[in-house]
């Protein structure tokens, strides 16, 4: 994993406050102090004033895990700057002057980008960042300042606040432990950026555009006696409910302990990471019945869950679900788009695919879709039919769709000659060949066979877990 300074401020240190207080007095100042009317107003007044507020915000409320964020406020404020000195008289190096007083503000608002986002430890030289607008403006009105005209002269007040506010940011700012991921520019809220690919893995969602045509479908045979005995072991020890599905989840869990590329996603042709997130959507029935309801429930596992943890986590979804009479968050968003209309609800569902594309979906939607997510299982088992291959969404991010069947037995010759009756469980898997390539799969298939022939295995938490690469 790529190694980057990650820098925050946190509300428990009174700086951050300071610095959010400046933000908030420059802004009054700004609107009480600056007398400008007309067109100008949104240059000179809405957008500094906005600026300085959500840079207060973004520190109070956000900078503890994406202080990175608060270079689109101190781009705003350039933007501002480049504003007032194109409004300034310099006589027949108007045009110049201006211009180059522009270009020193996207050198300002790039270093800051530079520092915050951890491409440059030197946090010290946000000072020139934030000192340099203030200075420029005192020397344009240096006979004012030379006749230590202050009441003339508050109308720097605002700048100076501002200024005041990013100087403290310097000693606010604290580096994050070693080792620790924190979100950066090109993240999503339910996945980071993998960077370093290769080329060829990068462009190709921009070829293979659509999951439905990237998908590769697989299926296999997983001998399943040791799984069935280490069942019955689980009920004898109280899990009474524990079942197949339990050790399936558990055993996909341990997979990605060594191979976490399987807990990637392709979104807006770019390849993200769930992390340590394994984000698991199942349907469910209130009763199996053919006329019950259908709803679908994702359940937050952790590489590091025991088969325990598994059941625990994925029986207080299922009993949410069936013990409510309430309908859940999916079932209730489904109702909401029925009452739109059919045009209006074409559009709604463009629009969220944009909004997805961006990255820009809010979180409580993510949580709700059963389109996005690590893995879909399925069990056909349960219905009495063999398993099916079950296409990807094109919506969403959902990388892999597992299906699995009823048990079956079959009759094998042994090395001795002897027949021996085996118990074996098919599977059929539909990938997103985009997220890892034909070797990566393989290697995960066999790993998770072998795991599924030692289930004891899963009652202790994994020795590793290996991160994904940047």
């Amino acid at each position: 994993m790529e190694k980057k300074t990650r820098f925050y401020v946190s509300v428990k240190n009174a700086l951050t406050w300071l610095v959010a207080l400046c933000m908030v007095c420059s802004a009054v100042a700004r609107v009480l102090f600056v007398g400008v009317r007309g067109a100008d107003v949104w240059s000179q007044i809405v957008l500094p004033v906005a600026a300085a507020l959500l840079y207060g915000l973004m520190c109070l409320l956000i900078g503890k895990e994406q202080f990175y964020k608060t270079a689109i406020p101190v781009w705003m404020l350039c933007a501002y700057y480049a504003f007032v000195f194109f409004g300034y008289d310099f006589g027949k190096f108007d045009a110049m002057i201006g211009s180059l007083f522009a270009v020193a503000m996207v050198f300002c608002g790039v270093l800051y980008t530079q520092i915050t986002c951890g491409k440059v430890a030197a946090t010290f030289l946000i000072w020139p960042v934030a000192a340099f607008p203030l200075a420029a403006l005192l020397y344009l009105n240096r006979e004012l300042v030379l006749a230590a005209d202050w009441q003339a002269l508050r109308f720097l007040l605002p700048d100076a606040l501002v200024t005041l506010g990013l100087l403290l940011v310097v000693f606010a700012i604290r580096i994050h432990p070693a080792n620790e991921y924190h979100p950066s520019w090109g993240d999503r809220t339910d996945g980071r950026r993998i960077r370093t690919e290769p080329p060829m893995n990068q462009v190709s969602p921009y070829v293979m555009w659509t999951r439905c045509s990237s998908m590769n479908l697989f299926e296999e045979s997983f001998e399943i006696t040791n799984v069935e005995r280490y069942i019955r072991q689980k009920r004898r020890e109280g899990m009474t409910s524990f079942g197949l599905m339990h050790v399936l989840l558990a055993c996909y869990c341990r997979t990605l302990c060594r191979y976490p590329a399987l807990n990637r996603f392709i979104a807006g042709q770019k390849i993200y990471s769930h992390g340590n997130d394994i984000q698991f959507c199942l349907t469910v029935k209130k009763e199996m019945t053919s006329t019950s309801p259908e709803t679908v429930i994702k359940v937050h596992l952790a590489p590091t869950d025991t088969a325990e943890d598994v059941y625990n986590k994925l029986n207080k979804e299922i009993e949410n679900v069936k013990n409510t009479p309430l309908d859940s968050g999916f079932d209730n968003l489904a109702h909401a788009f029925m009452l739109i209309p059919g045009l209006i609800l074409k559009f709604t569902v463009w629009l969220l695919r944009v909004l997805d594309y961006f990255g820009l979906l809010p979180k409580f939607l993510l949580e709700l879709s059963p389109f996005h997510g690590s893995v879909f299982f399925t069990s056909m088992g349960s219905l009495g039919i063999p398993p099916i291959f079950h296409h990807l969404y094109d919506f969403g991010n959902l990388p892999v769709f597992c299906s699995f069947g009823c048990k079956r037995r079959a009759l094998e010759v042994q090395e001795d000659g002897s027949v021996v009756q085996k118990k074996y469980l098919d599977f059929k898997f539909s990938m997103d060949e985009r997220i890892a390539d034909g070797f990566y799969y393989a290697a995960f298939f066999k790993h998770f066979k072998r795991v599924m022939h030692h289930p004891e295995q899963l009652d202790l938490p994994p020795e590793e877990v290996m991160q994904d690469i940047d």
